[in-house]
């Protein structure tokens, strides 16, 4: 994996007003995001996972300037997003593309797929018009589509090859950087996975960068290099995929672990049953996020926000927000009603 930094999102903020009262003045924010750190490498694939609600989308759609984010700062490829213009944003949208959740809305009906893709080349002039009809085959056959498709429209297929479709569509203009957005969440288990694989082979071919936002920690194991844990529009913990499977650190993470189902009867796991509802992101808790949930919280987390750090025994960049870590590891701090799955009691 390459080490160059390709993006780095700096102390970014999203919050979208409340509107309310006779002369729709703004009451309170909703704080979607809130002051959050990251960077993604050159054709690595960082995934961001969480409930829903964490925030996690709303991410990609800042760093694409489809909401304006509220504070923060977006340096991709050395330029500072959030200092461009619209006209300029427009043009270096050609490097920053996206495949959406749902494949049957982000196709328009009325455009057969030839107009899809080659509207894609004309917007950003990125191919030539004499080349446009055969660029767009070309990248229906690298997607496994065909010729044959090129004069069809969205409606005569299916959710896996409309998703293809989506794919290809962000391909050509040669981006450097593509967010999926809960890609392959809507599709079969058994189509989830040929997408997967797809995108995998794509990104070797290509050399592409994904952010990829997703809820479902089993597609994630299959396709990230590193991975950001978000809760209630902060980030809780930045690993690799190997670190984070295998050594959780943040009780959340190891909540959300506990969950995946392992296909062997014979195998007992416990799962760890998180008490209560997630707070609102309008009115969210003092110190840390998660200490309305967690086991191991105390008056500290309550009152003082946990910072995102490295922690000394763990290598590979793990960081996490937790002030007790060190404490729980080492078992001098206990879970308080530790709650388990009623089968296991």
């Amino acid at each position: 994996m390459s080490q160059k930094q390709l993006l780095e999102v700096k102390n970014l903020k999203q919050y979208f007003p409340i509107k309310d009262g006779f002369l729709g003045g703004t009451t309170n924010y909703v704080k979607a995001v809130d002051d959050i750190t990251f960077d993604i490498y050159e054709g690595e694939t960082l995934s961001v996972v969480g409930e829903s609600g964490c925030g996690k989308s709303t991410t990609g759609r800042c760093i694409l300037r489809l909401d304006e984010p509220t504070d923060g700062s977006i340096i991709f490829d050395g330029d500072d997003l959030l200092s461009l213009s619209k006209r300029k944003m427009r043009q270096k949208r050609k490097d920053l593309q996206v495949i959406f959740q749902d494949p049957y809305a982000s196709l328009n009906p009325r455009q057969t797929v030839g107009n899809i893709l080659t509207e894609a080349m004309a917007i950003q002039n990125a191919v030539p018009k004499h080349k446009r009809k055969d660029r767009a085959i070309e990248l229906l056959e690298t997607v496994g589509l065909g010729e044959q498709h090129f004069d069809r429209y969205p409606h005569e297929f299916s959710g896996g090859q409309r998703q293809r479709i989506g794919i290809a569509r962000a391909l050509s203009v040669d981006p450097k950087l593509i967010i999926c957005d809960e890609a392959v969440s809507a599709l079969d288990v058994s189509v989830q996975a040929q997408v997967l694989n797809l995108l995998k082979n794509l990104q070797r071919q290509f050399n592409l960068t994904f952010l990829f936002i997703a809820h479902d920690l089993g597609v994630v194991r299959h396709i990230s290099d590193r991975i950001v844990v978000m809760y209630l529009g902060k980030i809780v913990e930045i690993a690799d995929k190997k670190s984070l499977f295998e050594h959780p650190q943040h009780p959340y993470t190891k909540a959300l672990l506990s969950a995946i189902p392992i296909p062997d009867p014979e195998i007992k796991k416990e799962r760890i049953i998180l008490k209560g509802d997630v707070p609102s992101p309008i009115n969210p808790p003092t110190g840390c996020r998660f200490h309305t949930r967690c086991p191991f919280a105390t008056e500290l987390c309550q009152t003082e926000e946990p910072q995102l750090r490295h922690l000394s025994h763990m290598k590979n960049q793990h960081k996490v927000a937790c002030h007790h870590i060190e404490k729980i590891k080492s078992g001098d701090l206990q879970p308080i009603n530790k709650q388990k799955s009623p089968a296991l009691r």
